[in-house]
């Protein structure tokens, strides 16, 4: 009989521990954070500051893996494909939720195969131009294109970019024409932009600030809504005349679609505690990156609104790389 029952008994105490595990405090094991770049450049460096304290606050280990390629299209993929238990999450940025999707065909949606966890900060771009074009402020750059119409050309980091839409809006908003010189990367569009080769561009601020210090390039106006600090002196697109142009590089935290609410509301409030050290801000400094806490509901809006007015460029501008 004895021997009966612990035979009877042996499922149940199996499906206990099932159970158990199956309820054991969220998270119990390594979580993976994808970043879509390769590692050593500055969102890589973005995502490894954030989760080294992420990693404090959910008592877990966070481990970063780097999958670059596609313009972020291998690690968005993997992510959507992932379960959605919270152990995968990914660094989605504005080219794998908003200008990559506005310009071509991709394999996922940036919406629909994603859970929007939060937002870890921005930086926006900066019109710079040559120093030695002789214009001071947005106005007399208009002037400049109109007078020099079709002589004027802009460089970016590849066609698609936050730094070729961003030059788009622009001459979109104020009825101008520059020629656009695609590059592979920010760096050789900078050398050719401080060598006179083009004339203008919108790199983000962070790889123009060295170059604005130093006097080989001239800041002419930010993108974002406020003044970044550090350039107190140079005035936003809107300040300027532009009134409701704004383009961010922005990064967040997000997850594959579905995720336990219980599980994404524990994120975001430990993403809130790292987001509130003052070392963190100091770090990120360096990329010129603004923290910018974010409920996943006010984040999956932002993302949808950055979707939308990239896709709506595109189309009016017939950015299509689809067809290139």
């Amino acid at each position: 009989m004895k021997r009966r029952t612990l035979l009877q008994a042996t499922p149940l105490l199996f499906g206990l521990s099932e159970s158990a595990q199956a309820q054991a405090p969220f998270p119990n094991k390594p979580i993976r954070y994808i970043v879509p770049v390769a590692a050593g450049g500055g969102s890589d460096m973005i995502g490894r500051t954030f989760c080294e304290r992420f990693g404090k606050v959910l008592n877990q280990t966070v481990v970063v893996d780097n999958q670059s390629g596609g313009g972020g299209v291998i690690a968005a993929q993997a992510t959507a494909r992932a379960a959605s238990d919270g152990y995968t999450l990914m660094q989605g940025y504005v080219a794998t939720h908003a200008t990559a999707p506005a310009t071509r065909k991709l394999a996922y949606d940036p919406i629909k195969d994603f859970t929007p966890i939060g937002m870890i900060g921005s930086t926006p771009n900066v019109l710079v131009v040559n120093a030695a074009l002789p214009v001071t402020d947005v106005k007399s750059f208009i002037d400049y294109l109109r007078k020099n119409m079709g002589k004027v050309s802009y460089g970016s980091a590849g066609a698609g970019s936050l730094t070729h839409l961003t030059a788009e809006l622009f001459k979109a908003q104020t009825n101008t024409f520059m020629v656009h010189i695609p590059y592979r990367g920010i760096a050789p569009a900078t050398t050719d932009l401080i060598a006179g080769q083009t004339q203008a561009m919108f790199p983000g601020l962070a790889a123009a600030l060295p170059h604005i210090r130093n006097g080989r390039l001239r800041a002419i106006a930010v993108t974002g809504t406020q003044r970044h600090s550090a350039l107190k002196d140079v005035p936003t697109m809107e300040e300027s005349g532009l009134k409701g142009f704004d383009a961010q590089q922005w990064y967040g935290v997000v997850g594959p679609a579905g995720m336990p609410i219980a599980v994404v509301t524990q994120l975001n409030n430990a993403m809130a505690q790292v987001l509130a050290m003052p070392d963190l801000r100091e770090k990120l400094s360096a990329e010129a990156v603004e923290l910018t806490p974010m409920t996943p509901a006010q984040f999956g809006d932002y993302m949808k609104k950055d979707l939308a007015r990239w896709t709506k460029l595109a189309h009016d501008r017939n950015i299509n790389l689809d067809n290139t």
